[in-house]
């Protein structure tokens, strides 16, 4: 753990599926994928084979698996998992060289939303959705990298292990296996069901409890074959900057994500929260069309300024005083299914303050929560049917230079055993229509069902 760390040129490609496929059946693999050459991400990140793995039960309680003899032990005092995360990185050694890449060695997984209701005191009365844990961060001393913008793959790695992973990745990569549902996708609500909670939140906001609601539900089918070729098939149909995959025992992440959560970098934070959604037109005038209406939709403005609201409190909690700003306020996104209204927040980190502070202050994302945050956090759980799992929490990584970069994990499937998981949800108000936003909770996933049927 204590070798230097190494930067070597790699071949570079616009897409990484090819040679994570040499990587995917390693030990923790895991691919952090930003949808190039389609989409506005810049850089690819994967990996493997963690000195430990940190995973988060159900109470949240932290456990340690340690893979490498010379990784201590988790202190047995430390009971908090954010804390225990803190502990972990701290473990890993600067990698003593200066580089603009984003992710030298640190934690690399996914924080569930039940981690966030637990830490924010929220009581789950609700059935867990799946047997995934809470979360799950593996701590990595090697990765590669593949910038889009300057067309470039690097290996950062000590030499030892740039030794293995040169040796892993010349073997021929195992082609991905036959993927195919059993059943269709049912959802957990029947129409009428969603529209009786949907009233339910209205009577909230009447009351004054809240002012928005995002109100979910989900969907399940039963499948057979590779995980793997699910990804491929669901990253073709709406490739996204904030892509992710990562598979383990009989459980997986596929992850389509267009929402970043939180990043970090040199101090700098940066949070892009998504309000307001359209489906895509058939024609290219009815697309027009929708985007227009969508960039001067009152409604969905105001949904979007109350979260960028939420979240300036948020990060004012552990940024700079004064340094936080709204540079884009209901800017229109375009991806494969849908049109977007998203706002950029920035702030820079207070002194004494880590990355993972930051996380902890702001998880789960107001953006799918409501506002305030605590009682839509008290109502969803009310409401839905079962708690969420990975679904609205987040991907990414915390780097051990103290960068970070983190998804919202909306556009998510989940495979655990024979069972895929995914969901939609969208934001409620005061003149929200029942109707329209239970059709919004499906446009949302439509394309991601539709390449798995």
């Amino acid at each position: 753990m204590t070798q230097p760390l190494t930067l070597t040129p790699l071949s570079y490609a616009r897409d990484p599926l090819a040679l994570f496929a040499r990587l995917r059946h390693r030990p923790g693999a895991v691919l952090l994928d930003s949808g190039r050459p389609e989409t506005r991400g810049r850089y690819d990140i994967m990996t493997s084979d963690p000195l430990g793995t940190l995973h988060v039960d159900a109470g949240g309680h932290p456990r340690l698996m340690r893979h490498d003899d010379a990784l201590a032990a988790l202190p047995a005092e430390l009971t908090d998992a954010f804390a225990a995360q803190a502990w972990l990185l701290d473990q890993l050694p600067a990698p003593g060289l200066s580089s603009e890449l984003p992710f030298l060695g640190g934690l690399v997984g996914y924080w569930g939303y039940d981690l966030g209701r637990q830490h924010q005191g929220v009581a789950g009365a609700q059935p867990a959705a799946t047997s995934l844990p809470a979360a799950r961060l593996g701590l990595y001393n090697w990765a590669i990298i593949f910038d889009h913008e300057a067309h470039r793959a690097w290996l950062a790695a000590t030499p030892a292990r740039a030794e293995a992973v040169k040796q892993w990745l010349d073997q021929p990569a195992d082609a991905s296996g036959d993927f195919h549902l059993v059943a269709p996708f049912r959802a957990d609500m029947s129409q009428d069901e969603y529209a009786e909670r949907f009233a339910r939140v209205k009577d909230y906001i009447r009351a004054g409890d809240c002012y928005q609601i995002n109100l979910a539900q989900r969907l399940s089918a039963r499948y057979r074959g590779d995980v793997w070729a699910a990804y491929c098939r669901l990253r073709r149909a709406t490739p996204t900057p904030f892509s992710a995959f990562m598979a383990w025992d009989d459980k997986a992440v596929m992850s389509l994500s267009p929402e970043r959560f939180i990043q970090v970098r040199d101090g700098r934070v940066e949070t892009r929260p998504i309000k307001g959604t359209r489906p895509r037109g058939d024609t290219p005038e009815s697309d027009r069309a929708r985007a227009q209406e969508l960039r001067h939709s009152a409604k969905d403005r105001a949904e979007n300024v109350m979260i960028v609201d939420l979240l300036r409190n948020d990060l004012g909690r552990v940024c700079r005083p004064g340094s936080v700003r709204v540079p884009l306020l209901c800017g229109l996104e375009s991806y494969p299914n849908v049109h977007h209204l998203v706002s950029v927040v920035q702030g820079v980190l207070a002194a004494g303050y880590s990355p993972l502070a930051l996380l902890e202050a702001a998880f789960p994302g107001g953006s799918i929560t409501g506002a305030p945050k605590i009682r839509a956090m008290q109502i969803i759980n009310e409401l839905e049917p079962c708690q969420r799992s990975l679904y609205c929490g987040s991907l990414g990584y915390v780097d051990v230079r103290g960068r970070m970069d983190t998804s919202i994990a909306i556009r998510t499937v989940l495979a655990d055993g024979e069972t895929l998981h995914v969901w939609g949800g969208g934001g409620l108000v005061a003149d929200s229509d029942p109707h329209a936003e239970h059709a919004e909770t499906l446009d949302k996933i439509r394309h991601l069902i539709a390449s798995l049927e």
